[in-house]
């Protein structure tokens, strides 16, 4: 069995989507009809999320964390406990691609660190095209590339055991399971073949994550494109200004 986990805090806005996605990756044919099931992890949820992911055929469960890498690890444990061979973690507003199961397996891997792309960036306003531009020029959408997102990221059963599982830390919890994964001795790879498109929201759940990273990214081109362009003035000389 293959075993899906999705941490959620109040996402009755996206998690319909995320769901429809998951279910329609579950049925590749590539999976061979290999059973998959989804656990979204309510994280102190006030909205309707639970309702929506239960009427989707979700499993759910419920805690009061406020703490991204607990909801994984409980996830992951439940899964576990019923038999998943390999564990594959996206986010709620996140969309994957119908091969994204399928493609993490192909790989022979015991655990693959996926790519994100990002296709709405209207959540920045005036800001978007910036943001957008600075994604394009700095994020490696490649094979062989060093990014770690929780959106997209699978490991075998054994090998998250061997690492220890998910940290319980409200940021970075995938960053530290793939490090512990490296120091096990996993065969990690990084590859741009299991696809999923995320959100560019402003109001991320986790702080220090991507939507943190999305904001910083704009207050430093903001920054930059503001600094005055400093020239060397020579001693024996000045400069005029009309």
């Amino acid at each position: 069995m293959i075993g899906i986990v999705v941490p959620a805090h109040n996402e009755e806005a996206c998690i319909r989507s995320c769901l429809t996605a998951l279910r329609e990756a579950a049925r590749h044919a590539d999976l061979a009809g290999e059973p998959v099931e989804i656990v979204v992890v309510l994280d102190a949820c006030t909205d309707a999320t639970g309702v929506f992911a239960c009427a989707a055929g979700a499993m759910t469960l419920s805690v009061r964390a406020r703490n991204v890498g607990m909801a994984r690890a409980i996830g992951a444990e439940a899964l576990l406990a019923r038999g998943a061979r390999w564990l594959a973690f996206t986010d709620a507003d996140t969309v994957v691609a119908c091969s994204w199961l399928a493609d993490q397996l192909s790989l022979g891997a015991d655990a693959v660190c996926g790519t994100v792309g990002v296709v709405d960036w209207t959540p920045h306003g005036a800001h978007a095209p910036l943001l957008e531009w600075h994604f394009q020029q700095t994020y490696t959408d490649t094979e062989g590339h060093s990014h770690v997102h929780g959106a997209n990221l699978g490991v075998s059963a054994v090998a998250y055991r061997r690492a220890g599982g998910f940290r319980h830390l409200q940021c970075s919890e995938d960053v530290a399971l793939v490090n512990a994964l490296v120091a096990s001795g996993a065969a990690v790879v990084w590859s741009a073949k299991p696809r999923v498109v995320t959100s560019a929201r402003k109001d991320g759940r986790a702080t220090g994550g991507f939507a943190d990273a999305l904001i910083n990214a704009v207050a430093q081109r903001l920054e930059a494109a503001a600094r005055p362009l400093l020239l060397p003035t020579p001693a024996s000389s000045s400069i005029n200004h009309p």
